[in-house]
């Protein structure tokens, strides 16, 4: 059924590129995070993460609650990532006094799990009575969801059982009221089918299986399900519509549906189990929808970045080649959302376009997401900004000039520390006779089939990448569509591979080694004149990056700049302080107006310049100044 599975946690040691962001994440992002959970950090929003668990645990008990339950309805989310990020860099580093933190944050969780299995702070602490009235809005599955995964990644780093024990638990207490209790729900917000299929496979329970299968196919069967749920009850969180079917994925069933529509991250969480599901049934109805699914998104709904979610309004697709630059959404958790279904999808088929996109939303937008130095964090990611609009305008509020520290709703932040920590996962896989790579991570792995892999590379940036592989087998490696020529040596002499689908094969006896060289040049991207907020203009991509241009690099403006339509960018050596990037300059023409006033009747002129082009997930950390991803051409 399943052509090719993910690695298991810990199979990839990580160096070069992808090694230093994992140490960034374990050195920085981790600790700081902890901190922010533990209301320790300074000039940071209170979190409260910690505190909401001892609570519950002391409410179980019938003792004082404290301060009661502090954020949002999904805040225990915030705790469950964190523990599945550090769970990465455990398997990665290891690391005592992180693994004794962790330890502690799971027994104050596991403390706060009623004997029913039920965990949930928001409710145990305030609202037992109202547990699962309000699926459409209180998040109960989706943080059970988020705190699985964290489950399942600790157990296979550490081999400690109690959070998955706690939430095996959970897992049969949602089985029992959903399905041997009947409740007719679903989630609100999807998350926990996709985990659900983590717990399958990690303890083999097949009503884990049942339970998540059973969670997609009702899904979208009673399109006025959660009209019914909010007749049914006097309170709300937020006063969400409960007749928007296409926000909460809930508009027809699952098998039928079209276009990606709705909350972004609810749509991808959602394909993402639908891909996994039909990876392991084989059943074809289903991943036909994931098809469509995928091509909607590809084809006409994403950014040039991998950005996914075009308005703020629900954090929403809207329609077909709507994807304006300056008030997009692309919420940092969407496309790590689209890294998890194309992730999937290669499971059910190894497509060298799944592959592309996983790695277009990685190196762009779930790395923007971050600052360099991992204390800063994005939200809302957008291809231009403006300081004094930005951020300020009502219509351009979302997009900010720089990273805050930290969120109310602070769902973005872990998940990059959580993606970051599990790139081997997503860079790799494996079937029987066959190892898969899937995106060019330097390091080690050892895959379970028998293969050993060593890879050296300078990727992103430098174009050659060279495997020693030792065992018995295949390599099957992906080629991106960027690279426009590729070449090939195998034992130091050139080859010709068998490519299919955007996978180059080489058969694996003994020991080889495969050195691929990749098409680094820099070109222009122009795109289809569909997309209307794009007429008449290009961008610039190097390898898998997207560039930007902004105005700490050219005279502070960059909305002036105009390229030639042949323009051809040139490397322009390397930034040390922005993460040792390779620089693009690019002959443009600088518009000049020398009319007076708002409006004049006098025209511009245009000087020569250089323009000078950095990698889109490096911008904004030289202070707050102009971005723009898509120059005017000429």
């Amino acid at each position: 059924m399943r052509v090719q599975h993910q690695l298991k946690t810990g199979s990839y040691k990580a160096a070069g590129f992808i090694g230093d962001k994992q140490r960034l994440v374990h050195d920085t992002v981790i600790p700081y995070q902890y901190d922010v959970l533990r209301d320790r950090a300074e000039d940071t929003e209170k979190s409260h993460v910690y505190q909401n668990f001892v609570n519950a645990a002391a409410a179980l008990k019938g003792e004082d609650t404290g301060d009661g339950f502090y954020g949002m309805v999904f805040q225990d989310s915030d705790a469950a990532k964190w523990i599945e990020a550090a769970a990465f860099s455990l398997a990665n580093t290891p690391d005592p006094e992180l693994e004794r933190q962790a330890d502690d944050f799971i027994a104050v969780i596991a403390a706060s799990q009623d004997e029913d299995g039920y965990l949930d702070t928001y409710f145990t602490i305030d609202n037992r009575e109202k547990r699962y009235t309000n699926l459409l809005e209180a998040h109960e599955l989706y943080c059970a969801g988020h705190m699985i995964e964290a489950a399942c990644a600790y157990y296979e780093a550490t081999g400690k059982r109690t959070l998955l024990d706690a939430m095996h638990k959970n897992a049969l207490h949602l089985y029992d009221v959903f399905i041997t209790k009947g409740h007719e729900g679903f989630p609100g917000h999807p998350e926990v089918e996709l985990a659900l299929m983590k717990l399958y496979r990690v303890t083999g329970d097949e009503r884990c299986f049942e339970l998540a299968k059973h969670f997609v196919d009702k899904r979208g069967t009673d399109p006025d399900f959660y009209k019914k749920e909010l007749s049914r009850r006097n309170w709300q969180v937020w006063g969400n519509d409960a007749s928007n079917n296409e926000y909460q994925q809930s508009d027809k069933p699952v098998r039928r549906l079209e276009n990606a529509t709705g909350h972004a991250v609810r749509a991808v969480y959602l394909y993402t189990a639908m891909a996994d599901i039909a990876a392991e049934t084989g059943e074809r109805e289903l991943y036909d929808a994931c098809v469509r699914l995928w091509n909607s998104i590809t084809r006409k709904r994403m950014y040039v970045t991998g950005a996914i979610g075009s308005t703020v309004l629900g954090e929403a697709f809207t329609v077909d080649y709507d994807l304006p630059s300056d008030t997009a959404y692309a919420e940092t958790c969407a496309s790590c959302g689209l890294m998890f279904f194309a992730s999937r999808m290669l499971e059910n088929e190894v497509k060298g376009e799944y592959a592309d996109v996983m790695e277009l939303a990685f190196y762009n937008t779930v790395l923007a997401g971050m600052q360099l130095d991992g204390k800063r964090f994005f939200y809302v990611n957008p291809l231009e900004v403006i300081p004094g609009i930005s951020g300020v305008s009502p219509t351009h509020k979302h997009d900010l000039t720089t990273r805050p520290k930290w969120y109310a709703c602070a769902c973005c932040p872990p998940n990059v520390a959580r993606t970051i920590g599990a790139f081997g996962k997503y860079a790799y896989g494996e079937s029987e006779d066959t190892a898969y790579c899937h995106m060019f991570a330097a390091g080690e792995v050892s895959f379970e089939n028998g293969l050993r892999l060593e890879c050296k590379t300078g990727y992103p940036y430098e174009m050659e990448v060279t495997y020693k592989v030792t065992g018995k087998g295949r390599l099957a490696v992906h080629i991106p569509s960027w690279s426009k020529k590729t070449l090939f040596t195998a034992d130091v002499k050139p080859c010709v591979p068998i490519v299919e689908d955007g996978y180059a094969y080489f058969d694996i006896d003994g020991e080889r080694e495969i050195t691929i060289t990749l098409d680094g040049e820099p070109r222009l991207i122009y795109s289809t004149p569909k997309i209307y907020a794009l007429t008449g203009k290009a961008c610039i991509r190097r390898g898998p990056l997207i560039y930007c241009f902004e105005g700490a690099d050219n005279g502070g403006c960059v909305t002036d700049i105009r390229l030639e339509k042949t323009a051809k960018p040139t490397p322009a050596g390397r930034r040390g302080e922005l993460d040792n990037a390779v620089m693009l300059d690019v002959d443009a023409l600088k518009l000049c107006f020398k009319g007076e006033g708002l409006y004049s009747d006098t025209a511009p002129k245009y000087d020569k310049v250089t323009a000078r082009a950095i990698p889109y997930y490096t911008w904004g950390n030289r202070g707050e100044n102009q971005m723009r991803v898509w120059a005017d051409i000429l």
